[in-house]
């Protein structure tokens, strides 16, 4: 593996463990040149999944985008970097659960929402609005109501079990 600090091709693994629920391998690795430490992971090699975007145009689905939005939408909430990587993990798995060679970049968008309504509400609805390009107030505030509505049901939900 390339070391990161020195470009050298001589580095050794120091610690391996399983990350992500058994699907990546965690190494810890350190430059045998110049004795820089650094992180790397081993991920399944899958078949690559086509993302339909709004243009029409295709791109290779990527796990890190996903990320990276839901990373931008939870920003200052108390929401962990693990979570976040499991919603991720959790809409590559329905997304490759679907089997098909290409899929919607709105399907994806709509995972995403579902995982996050699951996780903070703020994040949910930071995400709603980029994704769903609200074009004024009132969309953003049918989005907050419905938000609201749900957990009204929830609650009572949970006190009819309760009782």
């Amino acid at each position: 593996m390339m070391c990161p600090q020195c470009s050298k091709n001589a580095s050794r693994v120091i610690d391996s463990r399983p990350s992500d629920d058994g699907r990546v391998i965690r190494r810890r690795r350190v430059c045998e040149n110049c004795g820089y430490r650094f992180t790397t992971f081993e991920r399944i090699e899958q078949t690559p999944i086509l993302v339909i975007k709004k243009n029409g145009n295709r791109e290779e689905f990527n796990r890190e985008k996903v990320l990276r939005g839901v990373v931008r939408a939870a920003e200052k909430r108390p929401v962990t970097l693990e979570s976040m990587n499991q919603v991720a993990n959790r809409v590559e798995a329905q997304v490759r659960a679907q089997g098909e060679s290409e899929i919607n970049s709105r399907q994806i968008g709509e995972y995403v929402m579902q995982e996050l309504i699951k996780l903070d509400d703020i994040a949910y609805i930071r995400f709603a609005s980029v994704y769903r390009q609200f074009k004024d107030i009132n969309g953003l505030m049918k989005e907050v109501q419905g938000l609201m509505e749900n957990e009204k049901k929830t609650d009572s939900d949970s006190q009819i079990k309760d009782d």
